[in-house]
Order: C-alpha cells, then structure tokens, then sequence
C-alpha cells in the first residue's frame, strides 16, 4: 500500500490485532503494539515482547541472510514426480515455493500456500482460501512478522476476507479490523476509519505481510494450471493428502458424456441425462450435507398452531453455495449441558431478508423441545433426494411408457424431423379469457396458434404479459379439451402467479403443494389441495376427525388410519372434479397425481428449468405441450460443474428452438418506460419490442429526482473505487458503490418515493449483504425506511418488477475480467426489472472492455446520461472507453447468423435445399452462461456454443449452425408406422385429429455438434446409426480460452430465488 511504502514490517502482537511498523529512514525508532484488552505499551526494538513471544528479528535494510538462501533455495526441477518429496513442511502444496518470508499456512487444513499468483490471476493462498472456503491463516514463525494469527483488534474475528488495517495516527501502528462492523463504528480517536483497507488485495496478501516470492523462485517453482487447481481441491475434499501425481490417475478427470441436441430413442435420451442428475444430485447431497452451522443461539417461539419455532442465524448462507427456500427441511441439534441430548426436524418458515437474517424454523414435535435453552445449538439440512429421484423416474417413463406422451411428441423431443401437424379444432370465437384484461394482437396470435398445435413454444420478453397470455390459453385448453389441464412451472411463485391468473377466468383450479408447504401462507392459499379438503362439505366423517384432531392434537392409530384414507378419498375427488391442476414441475410427480393423464400440459418460466425437470409433467400423457419462457433471460441453476458443462444447463425450450421450432413472440411490454426498453430491446430482441405505455405514463411529476435528462429517467453512475472479496471468501463487494448506493436511495426518499418502490439489485451475494448493513449503520433517515427496500440478486428479481431500480455492478479491478457480469441474459433481466427509472453504478473504464457493457455505454453515453461528480451536480463523464477485445459485429449478435452462414459456406451440404432460418434468433449468452459455482475459471468458458437461431416453417432440408462441425445428412426415413425406438410408438395423435400422416424422421447422429480438439479428450463410442463418435458428438462446441484476465469469477448468490431444480 502506498501509505506504507516507506515502512519496513518488523514484528507484531500475535494477539492484538495491532501491528507495528518500523520507518526505514529512522536508526532508533520504538515499535508501539496493542492489545484489545490491554492498554498500549511500547517496548525496545531489541526486547522481547509484552507477550513474552520469541525475541522478534533486528532491523534490517535487506533480507536477512537466511532469507536470502531460501530465494535460491527452491529445488532446480520441481517437475520431477520425486521433487516433492524433499521439499520441507512449510513448501506451497501448489508449486512447492518455500520461502518462509512467502508462505502462509491454511489454520484449517493445515496446508501451505505461497503469494505468488503463478498461473492464475490470484495467489496461492488466496485460490486455495477461495476453493476451500476456509478462512483464517498464520503466518510462518520466519516471516515478516513471525508466528502471526491475523485478527480483528475489536472482536477476535480470524477471517482474513473481512480483515484490514487503519494506519494509526502517531504512523507506527496498523490496527487490524474487520469490515462489518467493527470498521464501521469504530469512533477511536487515535485513528481514522475512513482509511480502512482489506488486507488482501487484488487477490493477494499485501505484500508487508506476506512477501510474493521472487521471479528467479517462480520461474523455478512447479507449474501448475487454474485447471489443476480445480482438480487438486476437488480431490483434497475426499482425500487430504492427495498430490498433483494423483492427477493423472485413471479415473481421475472423467467427464460425463455430452447432452445431444438429436437422440436416437428415449433410452438413448435416458442414458445421456441419467447420469448427469445424479451427478448433481450427490453434488447437492454432499454441499448441503456439508452445511452444518455449530454454536447457534436460538430464540424460542410458539406459533398460532401451537408448534414451537425455532429462531436463529445461520452465517455459512452468505456464500450463497446453498439456497435457502421457504419449506425446506433442517434438523436442529442440542448437544449441551443443560438440556438432555435432542434433535428436531421442522421447515422452514421464514428466510433471512432485508429486516432480519433470521431463519424461522417450525418444528414438527414438541415433545421434548429444549425450549427454556437458547445457546449450544447446530443445524444441518436434511436433504431429500425427491426432486432427482422424480426426473430419473420420469426419464425412465419415458423410455419404456409407449402410453406417456403422444408419438409426435414423442418424436419431436428426441430432435426428429417432422411434418408440422395442425389440430382440427374448434377456434374460439373470442379469444381473451374472462377475469382477465384484453389481448393484444401478439398475445392474441399467441393462443390462436398454441390451439391449433400439438407442441408450441411462447417467447415472452420482459413485462409482455406472458402469465395473461398463458392463463388465457389454459383457459381455452380446458374449454376445448375432456380432462385436466396440468399447469407447471419450476418455482413456486411462478405457480402461484400463475394459479392466481386461471383462477381469475372462472377454471375450477386446484394448488398442489408439497406437505412441507401447506402451512405457508400465499395469495393462493384457499386453492390448495389440502385446504380444499379441509372444506370440503361431502365427507361428514372426515370432517369429525379434523375436528378432533385440532382439539386433541392427535388422534388415536385407528382414528389416523381412517383420517388418511377419508383424506385420500377426498384428495381423488377434488382432483377428479378440476378443470386445472397447478403444480411445480417437481410436484408432478406426486403420488397422488400418479393415476390421472393430462393430455394437455402448459410449462411456464420453462426456460428456468432443466430439462429432465420438464419431463416430469410430460410424461403424464401429454397429447399437447406448450412451453413458455424466454432463453434470453436467465437459465436453469446447476451446481456441478461437471453436469453443467455437460450442458445440463441448456433447458428443452432451448434446445427446441436450436433444432428450428421456432417459438411464438410476444411483442408488447407494458412495464418499462420507452427509454428503459429501447437498449433491451435492439440488443436481444432484433427491436421487435413494441412499447403499450407511453413516456408521460411512465414519468411521475410528483417525483423530484434530479435525473440528468429530465425526460429520460436513467443515467449510469460512474464510481472508480475498487472491489474486494467478501467475508465469505466466495463473493464481491465494492464499498464506494455501497456507498452512493445509499445516497441515492435516500436522494428517492426525499423526492417522494416510498421504499416499497425502489429495487436494489445486484449479482453479488457479498454486496447485497453489505449494502443491507450499510443503509443500516449509515443511512441518512430512519432505519426502518432502507428495511423496507428490497436488496437482492438479479436471479432473485426475475419475473418481478420495482418502479425504481439501483444496479449495482460490484466488479472493478485492473485485470480480474467482470466475471458473469458479461452474460448477456444477466444483464437482460436487471435492466428489464423497472417501470419508471433506472440508476447503475459501476466503473465504465473496467466494464466497457466487454461488447455488451461497451454497447450499453455508448447508448448511455450518446443520450447525455453517462454521468460522475456528487448527486446534486451530475456532470458527462469525460473518461475515455477502452475498446472491447471482440469485433463489434460479433459483440451484437455474439454469434453469426444461420443465414450469414449459409451464404458464406455455399449453402446447405450434400446438396440438399436450405432451409429458412429466421434471422430473428441469436445466440445471446454463452453455452455454459451460469454455472453457479463461487468461483469459476474462464478458462473453461464456452464461447462458441450453439446459436439460438429458429428455423421458420417448413422446416427441411439439411443445413448447420457454424457450430456443428459434422455435416453429413440423414440418411433414413422413417413412416409413421415404423418402430422407432424398439416399440410401436405410432404417429396418431390419439383421437386429436392429426394431420398428414408421413413424415420424414431423420436419425443422423452426425449433425450433433463436436468438441474441439483438446477440450476434454475422449474416446470412440460407436453406437446408433451410424456409428457415431459420441465422443465427438457434444451439443456444444466448447472453445478452451485461457484467458487469465478472466479466471476466478465468483458466482451469483440467489438470496431468495427459487429458480432451477427446486422442490414443490
């Protein structure tokens, strides 16, 4: 740090979380320590210290001689197999350095790193801090400072990522403090706590604590990659004391094979994503399993049911590894010595939010609660494999079931080419459903063409009106069609919006909910099943037992039997008697939807679910599908790292599109301010987007806020200051943007704007966290107005909206990269979430090196509303962009065309006709565009996957995305008639009057895409027809980028978000 550039570090108090510093230019100087308990004394340079620690090293101008030994001490040839052998104790586990001036020791694992970056954009220490997620660290007894445990001088806390120092006033002591709160309301007068800063910097020790070893000893040292990293800590968590040699071992670096965009039946199908959810499923098992929180206070409760809840924090959330939902399950624990030993299990009733970090916890016994005890308690989750085991049953449905979903589907799932079929239906003479507002003429030719279609998919960009539009189709699905209509969704609040909406039109409609949820209270509640039951006037006995058991608690074994079968039979009534079924997409599986077939099922947000999830309700007897989503906006979540590069990550909506269906869009939004939607608009969908308010609708007059161009409600905040890694070692944080954060959201209050209106969103799970504590510590007004502003993820506010929305973009670094910053879909749903203005913050110099940022600059820019200097006085910012390291044109559309393809290669191969492409669809986000993982290298970052470009009707012929590599047409044609997957699984529609019944069903393996050379290996599989490689037949096209301005990146955090693979 420059403040200390004149300093030399000599010796510090192990215990005071104080430091003292030595002026090089001074011959006598008194080294000052501190303890938090004691009061400051000061001891001779040359005497031992207060603690009666080991007599600290002499002065000295240059290292001392033993230091200078072990700068040419490291070994001539790290990368013999037997090197590591004679390397001492204290050698970096990673590239064997052993430099005590250099090295540190993890406190945890009880591993040594060393500072030097290496191959990678962070130190040692600190990637191995990250991957590990453990903490705390001493230093080596012949470093800088000694024996050294860093720790916060107020509180004791040991955690380096919130540590930092502020340089005392008399400039010969540094006082270690941690971020929150300790910095913040530290009021001694013998420092300064605006000078705070974190002891790790641009993910590296400072160099005063821990010297970066020199080039000589790197050059020297064992090369080791990002990607081995990866692998070695990946290894470490089942084996402490692997090495870099168990690397190589078979076995070790296996990856599962490749989704497909095209199948050859559904035991191929079956084969592919089998594995690769229960890759995911022992992922989630063993992350939540490893979650357990010890030493927790609880705050005891009783509920109006009379069940105890439990309340209490649990600090390990922040890293945002494990999402935290309302009715999920964990077990708490009591092992002290006031009570007897006792274990709970309850769901989860409240999750931590703005107004408290909380977790509310009902438990259901209360026999034994230790409720006159609050301290010595640990929570574990207890995970339940339901949400895998239903995708595995329902793939397994769908191999073997000739009955689960009709042959065209059937088909057109597997990627089979197809004649288009058209229904014979009865078209409705009006087509808005009552209850609900009237369609415009997108959402109108929406449900006209769903009707009509045996599979549809409906693309609804932001504010569209795409819930409307889907509860209108269900509405005339049931009209039209005998049975059920089955409705899903992946998130339950997509399902309850959604319910809501159907409900509206008059549907008899029933809310399936997991047994956990059916104590949550929802807009939506009085539909459920079981309140339903509860109601239900036809079962007079059953009606008795609830009495009684409401009186009495519980009934007795034989009263419970007859309880359960009175409740079943009720449940089969209420069911049977429904004209629409609402569940999520994991809740299709109940059991007690088992014995019905729902010829017709409508997927919202499917573009948020992973595809075999979408199975679940498919394969229910569909007869007619309608997927609605929008694959510009955020995907499904998968926790693997494995699973999602394996393209678990790509939903089924997208993957019909890339195979040409082409979806339906809807194409006016009623939510944003014309200004706000103008750059969503021509960067992700080709300016189709029509604008249903006006600009005066969308300007409030009684608001005051001083927005640079009065009659454009947006403008971008340029703030320069730095981010840092969070407490939890997983995330960002940036305390300048925070800061003006606050400014601004107290600048909205003034002008007229109630809390409840402002949106505060941004990427980072560490920033969110900050910004909550600091609009509490520093707010200009009442606390309990920044409480009431809802600051989360963007995964946490898509499908919402605010009338105000604050950005904040965290990432601002010299060469780190912007992480997932630069997914474009990412971008797409923070800035579609506001009706009247936006505000982002951010540093224009770092993220302007990206296309995207530097297209949505530019925009802001050219509008006047790129704007720095204090709120009152914003001034055009003046600074200077840098230029994107990818061509324009690419940057825009981030893939070419299929038809700029077609042209520039001659057509179609084989000489078959082309097909019409849509140039409408472009590939918007990267292949593998969230993988929800803490830390993510780019070095693996897919950038050349499949181009989401639909093929418009009719669709043949054979011609490729610039992607897929193997070209060779299908050979085959298959009639209706013919045995496509080892059964007779027909092409009729099953009575729904389908069209021409021939069909060419193409079986090509070929046109599945290729990895390049030396992305993951892989051997020759024959199989199909064919005998296609699948090893060479991934779905995407991975590109290895070894781009270390971009390695590191930190995920996303879902503070409340429900979205991807969730349980009903």
């Amino acid at each position: 740090m420059d403040t200390f550039d004149n300093f030399q570090y000599d010796t510090a108090s192990s215990y005071g979380g104080a430091i003292s510093v030595v002026d090089d230019n001074s011959s006598v100087y008194t080294a000052t320590t501190s303890n938090r308990n004691d009061a400051t004394s000061t001891l001779d340079l040359d005497s031992l210290s207060v603690s009666d620690a080991p007599r600290p090293q002499p002065h000295h101008h240059h290292p001392p001689a033993e230091a200078a030994d072990y700068d040419v001490g490291v070994l001539e040839d790290l990368k013999d197999a037997d090197a590591p052998a004679e390397l001492p104790e204290h050698a970096c586990a990673y590239c064997g350095i052993h430099n005590p001036l250099s090295v540190v020791k993890c406190s945890v694992c009880n591993k040594w790193f060393c500072n030097s970056r290496g191959n990678t954009s962070a130190s040692h220490i600190v990637n191995h801090l990250v991957r590990a997620k453990h903490k705390e660290v001493v230093m080596h007894p012949d470093g800088l400072l000694g024996e050294t445990v860093p720790e916060c001088y107020n509180c004791g806390s040991k955690n380096v990522f919130m540590l930092g120092f502020i340089p005392a006033k008399s400039d010969t002591v540094v006082v270690l403090l941690c971020r929150q709160p300790c910095a913040q309301i530290s009021k001694d007068i013998s420092w300064n706590p605006a000078l705070w800063a974190p002891l790790i910097d641009d993910r590296s020790f400072l160099s005063w604590l821990v010297k970066p070893p020199s080039e000589t000893e790197q050059l020297r040292s064992r090369q080791i990659s990002f990607a081995q990293i990866n692998r070695l800590e990946d290894m470490w968590r089942d084996n402490a004391s692997a090495t870099l040699a168990d690397l190589d071992a078979p076995g070790a670096d296996d990856e599962p094979a490749p989704i497909m965009l095209r199948y050859e039946d559904a035991y191929q199908y079956q084969n592919v994503f089998g594995p690769l959810v229960k890759i995911e499923a022992d992922y989630d098992k063993r992350l939540k399993e490893s979650q357990t929180q010890t030493d927790i206070a609880v705050r005891w409760d009783l509920g109006l049911n009379q069940k105890r809840v439990a309340w209490f924090a649990m600090p390990k959330l922040e890293s945002g590894e494990v999402r935290l939902a309302v009715g999920d399950e964990l077990r708490l624990r009591y092992a002290g010595e006031l009570h007897k030993p006792w274990e709970g299990v309850g769901h989860v009733i409240k999750v931590p939010n703005n107004v408290s970090d909380e977790i509310g916890l009902e438990l259901r016994r209360t026999e034994g609660v230790p409720h006159d005890v609050t301290t010595n308690f640990a929570a574990d989750f207890v995970w339940k494999s339901t949400s895998f085991d239903r995708m595995q049953l329902a793939m397994r449905t769908f191999a073997v079931d000739e009955k689960s979903v009709a042959a065209y589907i059937y088909h057109k799932l597997l990627g089979h080419e197809l004649e288009p079929q058209t229904l014979r239906t009865q078209m409705p003479k009006r087509f808005s459903a009552p209850g609900l507002p009237e369609l415009n003429h997108s959402q109108m030719y929406a449900v006209k063409s769903v009707l009509q279609k045996p599979l549809s998919l409906i693309q609804g960009p932001p504010g569209t009106g795409k819930t409307v539009t889907s509860a209108s189709i269900v509405y005339h699905l049931a009209k039209m069609n005998p049975g059920q209509v089955l409705v899903c969704a992946p998130s339950n609040v997509a399902v309850d919006q959604l319910t809501e909406k159907i409900h509206a039109t008059g549907m008899k409609v029933v809310r399936l909910t997991a047994k956990s949820r059916e104590a949550l209270d929802s807009s939506v509640a009085f539909l459920t099943l079981h309140q339903q039951v509860a109601r239900s006037t036809t079962h007079v006995e059953l009606q008795k037992l609830i009495m009684l058991k409401n009186e009495q608690g519980e009934l007795s074994s034989a009263d419970e039997r007859k309880h359960k079968a009175l409740v079943r039979a009720a449940e089969r009534e209420i069911l049977g008697a429904a004209d629409v079924i609402c569940c999520t997409c994991v809740g299709a599986g109940d059991p007690r939807l088992a014995k019905l077939k729902f010829r017709t099922v409508l997927i919202d947000e499917a573009t948020q679910a992973a595809e075999p999830e979408c199975m679940i309700p498919l394969v229910l007897g569909c007869k007619q599908a309608v997927l609605v989503g929008d694959h510009q906006q955020l995907g499904p979540v998968i926790m693997n790292k494995k699973a999602a590069r394996a393209g678990l990550t790509q939903s089924l909506f997208e993957r019909l599109v890339v195979l040409g269906n082409r979806p339906i869009r809807l194409q006016v939004q009623y939510r944003m301010h014309p200004c706000l939607s103008e750059f969503p608009s021509n960067m992700f969908y080709e300016g189709t987007l029509q604008n249903g308010v006006t600009a005066p609708e969308r300007l409030r007059k009684n608001v005051d806020f001083p927005w640079p161009q009065p009659d454009t409600p947006m403008f971008f905040y340029q703030n320069l200051g730095q981010e840092e890694i969070s407490s939890s070692g997983t995330s960002f944080l940036n305390r300048t943007e925070a800061s003006n954060v606050e400014k601004i959201v107290t600048k909205f209050f003034r002008a007229g704007v109630v809390p409840g209106q402002i949106g505060v969103v941004t990427p980072y799970e560490g920033q969110r966290s900050y910004i909550v504590n600091y609009m509490q510590y520093n707010g200009a007004l009442k606390k309990d107005l920044y409480k009431e502003v809802e600051v989360a993820s963007v995964d946490a506010f898509q499908g919402r909206e605010k009338d105000y929305i604050i950005l904040s973009c965290v990432r601002s670094n010299e060469h780190q990269g912007i992480g997932f910053l630069n997914d474009p879909r990412r971008l797409n749903v923070a800035l579609t979430r506001a009706k009247y203005g936006v505000v982002i913050l951010g540093n224009p110099k770092v993220l302007s090196k990206h296309p995207l940022w530097h297209y949505l600059l530019t925009h802001y820019k050219e509008r006047g509303v790129l704007v720095e200097g204090p709120l009152n006085n914003l001034q055009p910012s003046m600074i200077q962009f840098s230029k994107p390291r990818r061509a324009p044109e690419k940057a825009r559309r981030h893939e070419s065309s299929a038809r700029e393809y077609l042209s520039s290669h001659g057509g179609a191969p084989s000489g078959e006709p082309n097909r019409t492409f849509d140039a409408g669809f472009f590939r918007t986000h990267d292949a593998l565009g969230y993988i929800p993982s803490d830390v993510r290298s780019q070095a693996t970052a897919y950038s050349a996957g499949i181009p989401l470009f639909g093929a418009a009707a009719p669709y043949r012929g054979s011609a490729y995305a610039s992607s897929i590599v193997s070209q060779e047409p299908a050979p085959s044609s298959v009639g209706f008639g013919t045995s496509a997957a080892g059964s007779s699984r027909m092409m009729g529609m099953g009575g729904m009057g389908g069209g021409p019944e021939s069909a060419r069903v193409g079986y090509a393996q070929a046109d599945r895409l290729r990895r390049r050379a030396g992305s993951f290996g892989g051997s020759e599989a024959g199989g199909g027809l064919g005998a296609a490689s699948t090893a060479g037949t991934s779905a995407w096209d991975y590109k290895s980028q070894d781009d270390a301005a971009e390695l590191d990146d930190v995920r996303s955090q879902y503070a409340s978000t429900t979205s991807g693979v969730t349980t009903y």
